[in-house]
């Protein structure tokens, strides 16, 4: 028999980003929110998402790394609507909290995409039925006994799921985070393992080089706007990101009123998309 299989240990980028997801957490889903960041199974399906993804299919992060940093996105636009006074779909209907948006956001962002340890195709819907024991058993701890609550979230989880390639339409704000903080994470760290494993040319390869000309992207509170996305990037070549990945989500999204899009080439005027 072979020895035990364990998730790997945590990199230093993965640390990093759990840190700041804690710092944007309201105080009362701290302790849960470390709970689910430090959870093995969570951890096993992210790290096996990514083997599937980088080796097996030879496409960008889509593992613990890439699915923390569409937590940390989705949280810092949550913030900044609520800064400036723009409510969340549950709280705008009367039906929730801020920091049940909140529970939404972190769950769907940390296990989005889990269905890739699957497959490519229709891997959002894989995401919901590996996650759905997950989803339940967190709900558990955060509204025991509250049966309405527990359907209420985790069909606003699978929502954000499910939507979070653009494929289906989708109504709620917080789905519409989702959507767009996925489509944020275009920076050149998301293509290096990729293109250093894979050297020969293959359908597909624009995505990496693409990707790797993308040298960050800053979200902040915009000046016309709650949100402002800003993209820089090195290439040219990086509006592919922009114009073929993020626009088309940003479009469909119900929360695109509330946001801001330039991009451009460092050194050079940005061009404004919205």
């Amino acid at each position: 028999m072979s020895d035990e299989i364990r998730p790997a240990a945590k990199s230093p980028k993965e640390s990093s980003l759990d840190r700041r997801i804690l710092e944007l957490v309201p105080p009362s889903l701290t302790t849960i929110a470390q709970r689910m960041l430090q959870d093995e199974e969570i951890k096993a399906l992210q790290d096996y998402a990514n083997v599937v993804s980088i080796r097996r299919l030879g496409f960008n992060d889509h593992g613990p790394v890439h699915m923390r940093k569409v937590v940390r996105n989705a949280l810092t636009f949550a913030g900044l609507l609520k800064e400036a006074g723009i409510p969340m779909s549950l709280e705008q209907e009367g039906i929730g909290s801020f920091e049940d948006s909140v529970f939404a956001l972190f769950t769907a962002g940390l296990l989005h995409d889990i269905g890739m340890s699957v497959t490519r195709q229709d891997h959002e819907r894989y995401s919901t039925e590996l996650g759905r024991p997950i989803v339940d058993r967190y709900l558990n701890l955060y509204c025991p006994d509250d049966v309405a609550r527990h359907v209420m979230l985790r069909s606003l989880i699978t929502e954000c799921i499910v939507g979070h390639m653009g494929t289906i339409r989708i109504h709620s704000v917080e789905a519409g985070l989702i959507l767009i903080a996925d489509g944020c994470d275009m920076e050149k760290g998301r293509a290096r393992i990729p293109l250093l494993i894979n050297t020969e040319a293959r359908v597909g390869d624009i995505h990496k080089y693409s990707s790797s000309a993308v040298e960050r992207i800053t979200l902040s509170a915009g000046r016309e706007k709650p949100i402002r996305i800003e993209i820089e990037m090195t290439q040219s070549v990086g509006f592919f990101q922009v114009e073929e990945v993020l626009f088309p989500k940003l479009s469909v999204s119900p929360a695109r009123d509330h946001i801001e899009l330039t991009a451009g080439i460092i050194g050079e005027t940005p061009r404004r998309y919205l």
